[in-house]
């Protein structure tokens, strides 16, 4: 076997354990610490393939489609930059945004202005949902965010955290231009049957881009682990306290929405692409700013995993309706 067929079959077989692959991820990279400094500098990397291959395998006839009867999806965008927006608004005006360390109240505004994470549509497939809406609303949530990001950062984090907004949104914008532009080059060279011919391999290279994300993303994090674990854990409790806010809350708003459709936008709601603003802030983050964001990952890691069995049981609710 060629060493280019071994890859390929090796990033097929990842792809076919996705949920797996990602779980376990984010504990290979704590297990790694020795490493986690020198992938440090992988994030932006990482981050710039994550949105390339999203905007590779877009269905272009399929958001077209939406777009035309455009309802649907400017309802779902605009709860996803809304929601998180308010939850995390809400939730500063219950404790006190001056009470929390200036370096987690930059952590959780990131947090609200990202968009939804990018493998949202990948998680939408590994569960057997119909990905379009969910992929759509990824699509124009990202494009617009170098516009409406920057503006959610400094509403959410206030005058306590200066931030350069005019800065950000360049880099956004050529971080998020620059993966549509490889994205668009890779869809004429390649064409979209291809592509979609290479799903299983696509999915495997996505979950070893994680792994790499996750090791570089876990710098640190051992070591706060030990020296303040309190921190760590109510950090972490934050975390899965946005995740769980956001999906709950679209499953209560959202009734409209088909049940896989709520799930998979809830889902997003939740699961913000934190990593793109960190990479575009650069020196910008302070150690606790990305202490947060490193211990952001874990219900992104986890989540896919931990509810596939009610993921499965909303399918099978969908398919029994059908009938």
């Amino acid at each position: 076997m060629s060493p280019a067929a071994f890859l390929a079959n090796g990033l097929a077989w990842l792809g076919r354990y996705g949920t797996q692959g990602f779980a376990l991820s984010i504990f290979l990279g704590l297990a790694l610490p020795q490493f986690s400094a020198a992938a440090r500098p992988v994030l932006p990397i990482t981050i710039f393939c994550f949105t390339t291959v999203v905007f590779m395998r877009v269905d272009l006839g399929v958001t077209a489609r939406l777009l035309r009867r455009p309802a649907k999806l400017a309802a779902a965008c605009l709860w996803l930059i809304a929601a998180p927006v308010v939850l995390i608004g809400g939730a500063f005006l219950l404790v006190g945004r001056e009470s929390l360390d200036p370096g987690l109240v930059l952590g959780l505004a990131i947090m609200g202005a990202a968009p939804p994470i990018m493998s949202s549509p990948a998680v939408a497939i590994l569960y057997g949902f119909e990905p379009s809406l969910i992929i759509a609303s990824v699509i124009v949530t990202t494009t617009i965010s170098p516009i409406v990001a920057p503006f959610i950062v400094e509403a959410l984090a206030g005058a306590a955290v200066p931030l350069d907004r005019s800065v950000l949104a360049l880099r956004l914008l050529i971080f998020i231009g620059g993966g549509m532009a490889v994205a668009a080059v890779i869809r004429l060279w390649l064409g979209i049957d291809r592509i979609r011919a290479m799903k299983a391999k696509l999915d495997g290279f996505g979950v070893l881009m994680y792994f790499i994300f996750a090791i570089a993303a876990m710098d640190g994090v051992t070591r706060a682990a030990l020296d303040n674990p309190r921190l760590v854990l109510f950090m972490l409790a934050c975390a899965f306290a946005v995740s769980a806010a956001g999906l709950l809350s679209t499953w209560l708003v959202l009734r409209r929405l088909p049940a896989s459709e709520r799930f998979m936008i809830g889902y997003g709601t939740g699961q913000r692409n934190m990593g793109l603003l960190v990479a575009a802030l650069g020196a910008g983050v302070s150690p606790t700013t990305f202490l947060y964001f490193a211990l952001a990952q874990f219900p992104i890691y986890l989540l896919p995993w931990m509810l596939r069995r009610l993921a499965a049981r909303v399918r099978r609710r969908e398919a029994a309706d059908g009938l």
